[in-house]
C-alpha cells in the first residue's frame, strides 16, 4: 500500500476531489514554542495556530484539533506532552485518516535522529503531513534537503545552547544569578543591577528553618522540614518527602549570599543578591552535615587492641590519633596512640594505651542521669514517638491515595495500548505500565499496616534509657564495632585528647548533658505536655 504522505506534489495538494491523497482526511494542528518570548511574538503558538487552520481551510480540510506544545530542546518526541497526546489521538481513532499541519520543519523535531523516527512513525500510522515552510516530496533529492535541513536545525540549537551558556556564565562570574527565580526569591529589575533576585516574604521561613538547625533549634533535617512544612512553606507533601531537598539548601552557599556553580567552574564569590543567612551560620550547617556524615562513619580496621582508635583526635590539630604496638630494645611490646599529622607539633609523640583508655572510662563513668533528667527523657521520647507515628499514620494514607491513582492510570495506559496501531507506541504504554507497576510494589512494600508500634517503643525507650542510665558498663559489655556505635549514641563527635591534661571534658558534647542543660531550662515544664520533640537527641 502507498502511503499519501509520499505521494504529495503541487498538481494535487489542495484538492478534495476523487482520488485526491486529502479526501476523507481530519486535519490536526501541531504548535510548539520553546521560549517564553515567542508565546508572545509572531512565532507564538496562537498565531502559528491561526496560520496552520488558514491552510486548512484553503485545502478543504476540515479542522479538528490544535495540540499545543512549550517542550524545550530537541531529544525523544515522545518527552513532547503535546506530541504525545496527538500520537495518543490518532491511536484512538483508528478508522480515520488525518492530516498534520505545522508551520515551520523546526517544530517538528531540532533532532535528526528523531526527526527521522517521528516520520517514520507517521508513515506507519498513514498520517500525512503539511509543513507551511517546506514540501515533503518522495524523491531521493528531497529526502536528503529534509535531511539537512533537519540536521541544520539541530545544529542551530546546540549552538544557541552553547551561546546561551557563555552569557550566564559570565554573568555568575559578575555575581548574579542566571537562570530563572528561584524560591523563596523573586527576579526583579533593578536600575543598577538589571535583573536581580530579592527575596520574597516567605523567605522568612526558610531563614528560621536554616538558622534554627545551625544552632540546634532543629537538631534533625526532619524536624526543620516539619517546621516548613507547618509554616506552609511546602505544601504538598509529608515533612518526610522534602529532606533531600532541605539538605541541598543546607550545602548551597546561595542562601548566604554567595553564588557557585562548580558545573561550569565558577568558584564561590559574594554575589549581589541577599543571602537569608551569614555566611558564618551556613559554615555552621556544613559542620553539622559532615558530622552526620563521615564524622560518624565506622572505621573498617577496627581492633580490639587499640578500640579508641578512629574515636579520638589530637587536641591541637584535630587529626584522628591511631595506635599500633611497640618493641623495646629488649624485646617486650607496649601498645601507644600517636597523632600522625605531619604538621603537627606532637607528630609521633606517644600516648600509653593505658593512660588513654583508663582516662576515657573515667570519663563514661561520668556519663549517668539523675532522675530528672530520666523524667525529662521518658516525656521527650513520648512526644517524638507520637509525632513519628503520626507522621507514619499520615504517610501511610498518602501512599494508599496513590496507589489508587496510580492503578487508575494503568488502565488508562491499557486501553490505549488495545487502540494504538504501532508496535512501537505500544512498547513505550508498556514501558510506562511496567514502570508504574514497580512502583505499586515499592508501595507495597513500604506498607506499615498492621505494625504494632508498641512492641518497638518500649524497647527503643528501655535502650535507651539503659545506655544513658550506665553506659560504662553497656560498654564493658560490648564488642569493638558495637562500641564504635555506642560511642556515637553517647557522644555527639569525636573526643579532643588533649597530651598534657587528657580528655577536654569541659568541651564534650554528649547526650547527657543536652538532656541536663534541657532540664535546667525547662524546670518548670517537667510536667506539662506541650514538649516541642525536636529539641533534643534521642537516637
Amino acid at each position: 500500500m502507498k502511503h499519501a504522505n509520499k505521494f504529495i506534489d503541487n498538481s494535487s495538494f489542495g484538492k478534495t476531489g476523487s482520488g485526491s491523497p486529502l479526501e476523507g482526511r481530519e486535519g490536526l494542528v501541531y504548535a510548539r514554542v520553546s521560549t517564553k518570548r515567542q508565546e508572545t511574538d509572531g512565532s507564538g503558538l496562537e498565531s502559528q495556530e491561526g496560520r496552520c487552520i488558514k491552510e486548512l481551510q484553503g485545502m478543504g480540510v476540515p479542522y479538528i484539533k490544535t495540540f499545543p506544545d512549550s517542550y524545550t530542546g530537541g531529544g525523544d518526541f515522545m518527552n513532547r506532552p503535546a506530541m504525545r497526546e496527538m500520537l495518543g489521538y490518532i491511536d484512538a481513532h483508528p478508522h480515520k485518516k488525518f492530516l498534520v499541519v505545522f508551520d515551520d520543519l523546526k517544530r517538528l523535531a531540532r533532532d535528526t535522529e528523531y526527526h527521522l523516527k517521528l516520520r517514520a512513525l507517521f508513515t506507519v500510522k498513514d498520517v500525512m503531513l503539511k509543513c507551511l515552510n517546506y514540501n515533503f516530496e518522495d524523491s531521493p533529492e528531497s529526502r536528503f534537503v529534509e535531511t539537512v535541513l533537519a540536521g541544520g536545525a539541530e545544529l542551530e540549537r546546540h549552538q544557541n545552547r552553547r551561546q546561551v551558556v557563555q552569557k550566564q556564565k559570565s554573568r555568575m562570574e559578575l555575581g548574579y544569578w542566571p537562570f530563572p527565580s528561584r524560591r523563596p526569591y523573586k527576579m526583579v529589575k533593578d536600575p543598577v543591577h538589571g535583573h536581580i533576585l530579592k527575596p520574597q516574604s516567605e523567605s522568612k521561613w526558610l531563614k528560621e528553618a536554616l538558622e534554627g538547625f545551625s544552632v540546634g533549634r532543629f537538631v534533625r533535617k526532619i524536624d526543620a522540614c516539619r517546621f516548613l512544612v507547618e509554616k506552609e512553606y511546602w505544601k504538598k507533601q509529608s515533612p518526610e518527602k522534602y529532606i533531600d531537598k532541605f539538605t541541598e539548601f543546607l550545602r548551597d552557599p546561595f542562601f548566604a549570599g554567595y553564588i557557585e556553580y562548580p558545573k561550569w567552574e565558577v568558584s564561590r564569590r559574594k554575589g549581589h543578591h541577599e543571602g537569608l543567612i551569614s555566611l558564618e551560620t551556613f559554615e555552621l550547617n556544613q559542620k553539622r552535615l559532615k558530622s552526620e556524615g563521615l564524622g560518624k562513619r565506622i572505621r573498617l580496621d577496627i581492633s580490639p587492641d587499640f578500640p579508641l582508635r578512629g574515636l579520638s583526635t589530637c587536641a591541637n590539630c584535630s587529626h584522628s590519633l591511631t595506635g599500633a604496638w611497640s618493641r623495646s630494645g629488649t624485646g617486650k611490646k607496649f601498645a601507644y596512640y600517636f597523632c600522625q599529622n605531619k604538621e603537627c607539633v606532637y607528630n609521633q609523640k606517644s600516648i600509653r594505651k593505658t593512660d588513654l583508655e583508663s582516662s576515657f572510662d573515667v570519663l563514661l563513668r561520668k556519663q549517668v542521669l539523675n532522675k530528672d533528667v530520666e523524667l525529662i527523657l521518658k516525656k521527650v521520647f513520648d512526644s517524638v514517638w507520637d509525632e513519628e507515628t503520626a507522621s507514619l499514620k499520615n504517610n501511610q494514607k498518602n501512599q494508599n491515595k496513590k496507589k489508587i491513582d496510580l492503578e487508575e492510570k494503568i488502565k488508562e495506559l491499557t486501553y490505549l495500548v488495545i487502540g494504538a496501531k504501532s508496535q512501537a507506541v505500544k512498547d513505550v504504554y508498556e514501558k510506562e505500565i511496567e514502570s508504574i507497576a514497580k512502583e505499586i510494589d515499592a508501595i507495597d512494600e513500604d506498607s506499615s499496616g498492621g505494625v504494632d508500634m508498641s512492641v518497638p517503643y518500649r524497647t527503643a525507650l528501655n535502650k535507651a534509657t539503659v545506655l544513658l542510665k550506665s553506659p560504662y558498663k553497656v560498654w564493658q559489655k560490648l564488642d569493638v564495632a558495637e562500641q564504635h556505635r555506642l560511642f556515637y549514641f553517647i557522644f555527639d563527635e569525636k573526643l579532643l585528647y588533649d597530651i598534657k591534661v587528657g580528655y577536654r571534658t569541659d568541651k564534650i558534647p554528649t547526650a547527657v548533658r543536652l538532656f541536663k542543660e534541657f532540664v535546667a531550662v525547662n524546670t518548670a515544664n517537667v510536667e506539662m505536655p506541650g514538649i516541642e520533640p525536636g529539641c533534643i537527641r534521642v537516637s
